[in-house]
């Protein structure tokens, strides 16, 4: 009796987290819009509708704007997403530094600073984490009307339901609960995610993916990673871990990659396998604008644009290995759209015919006709994916509710 009666109330809460997600979700993607209207295009009834907005009015998050223009009766009252309201602080966390934006509930960023996290060990990066983060929160108090969240992302693997760290490339970790440690010491709700997915997630709700559902973004930087969308949401494997594009096979021959595999396509497709390709050839006598003091991939970059042939010939070479790559993700996944970040696309006229020609001749015809191949509108090495997490819980109703029952 016990049991029926707990889940019945749980249907309930998820049924109203549901369907005030539904309301809020269709002002923030379709306002200026009418109650009336959010009636017809949710399917709910006009007082479910009604009552819902008025919590979301009572709580600042929604606000009435105009009135729309008469259809014969009273003019309906036009509503929007409240944004200045509220702010949630996004955290990149890198391998040796953090990023942290504080920013309002219209992606706009408020603050941004940098600080350098060169801790090694858990316990020391957690601490150095939790005070860094106090010292961005006492920096920009002015700013602040209502911080509703703290969101984390980082590079290794996430367990998504629970918030622990896993793993991470540069450290090592014990099932570390970022989570439960942040909201124990903040008292505020939090969030933790792959960098690359969140990255993925955030194209598609400020980005070049806006117009999209199923992507795939491929981030070139240390490593090579891939974000997948499918149907709006982040794709994850069963332990919160897949997209390892980078460890795709494209040269059986090849280097030897950290993961124990030859020729993965990590050890030519990342900045550092770039800029040491480009200074061996220096070594050799190829002829270049670059010099061994100036080859970061910045440089090379430039020099590829300005018409160098090294330069030209190595990110040429670069584009072919992330084609065939791709090309394989795209027979995979059926993307409406394939988004490219990172450094090297500074230099996407030479990058991006490489690995369009590729996809022309590797990926099925159905899956690659019509297929853009373009690059990231956003910054990779910014805290956006980090906020990315907390306007999907909005969205979804998780943080949404939360803030309609406090």
């Amino acid at each position: 009796m016990t049991t029926g009666g707990q889940a019945q109330i749980g249907n309930v809460d998820l049924v109203k987290q549901l369907n005030s997600a539904a309301v809020y979700r269709l002002i923030d993607q379709a306002g200026p819009i009418s109650r009336i209207q959010i009636a017809e295009l949710s399917h709910l009834a006009p007082a479910s509708v009604t009552k819902i907005t008025r919590q979301l009015l009572e709580r600042g998050l929604i606000k009435e704007v105009d009135q729309q223009a008469s259809t014969g009766g009273r003019r309906a009252i036009s509503i929007i997403t409240e944004t200045r309201l509220f702010q949630a602080i996004g955290v990149r966390l890198g391998r040796h530094d953090a990023t942290l934006t504080l920013f309002d509930l219209s992606a706009r960023a408020l603050a941004e600073e940098h600080f350098p996290l060169p801790e090694r060990t858990q316990e020391t990066l957690q601490d150095a984490l939790l005070k860094t983060l106090t010292t961005f929160i006492n920096n920009n108090q002015r700013k602040i009307r209502e911080l509703i969240a703290i969101s984390v992302i980082l590079p290794g693997l996430v367990e998504p339901d629970t918030g622990v760290v896993r793993y991470m490339p540069h450290l090592p970790v014990n099932e570390w609960p970022l989570v439960s440690v942040l909201e124990k010491k903040f008292n505020i709700t939090c969030f933790v995610g792959h960098d690359i997915r969140s990255l993925a997630l955030a194209e598609h709700y400020f980005g070049a993916t806006r117009d999209c559902d199923d992507t795939i973004l491929v981030r070139v930087h240390r490593g090579t990673g891939a974000g997948i969308i499918s149907n709006g949401q982040i794709f994850i494997g069963r332990n919160g871990n897949v997209g390892e594009i980078g460890h795709i096979q494209v040269d059986p021959l090849g280097e030897r990659c950290h993961c124990g595999n030859f020729g993965c396509l990590e050890t030519i497709a990342a900045n550092a396998a770039i800029e040491n390709r480009v200074r061996q050839r220096l070594e050799q006598g190829y002829p270049s604008r670059l010099s061994l003091d100036d080859c970061d991939i910045a440089s090379i970059c430039k020099a590829a644009n300005k018409g160098d042939t090294l330069a030209t010939e190595v990110i040429e070479h670069v584009g072919r290995q992330l084609g065939k790559a791709i090309a394989i993700a795209i027979n995979l996944f059926n993307p409406q759209k394939v988004v490219i970040a990172g450094e090297l696309v500074e230099a996407e006229k030479i990058l991006m015919p490489t690995i369009q020609a590729c996809i022309n001749t590797q990926a099925l015809n159905a899956f690659r006709t019509k297929l853009p191949v373009v690059r990231s509108q956003l910054n990779d090495r910014s805290a956006i994916g980090a906020f990315a997490l907390v306007k999907r819980a909005m969205l979804n109703g998780a943080l949404l509710q939360r803030l309609l029952e406090n």
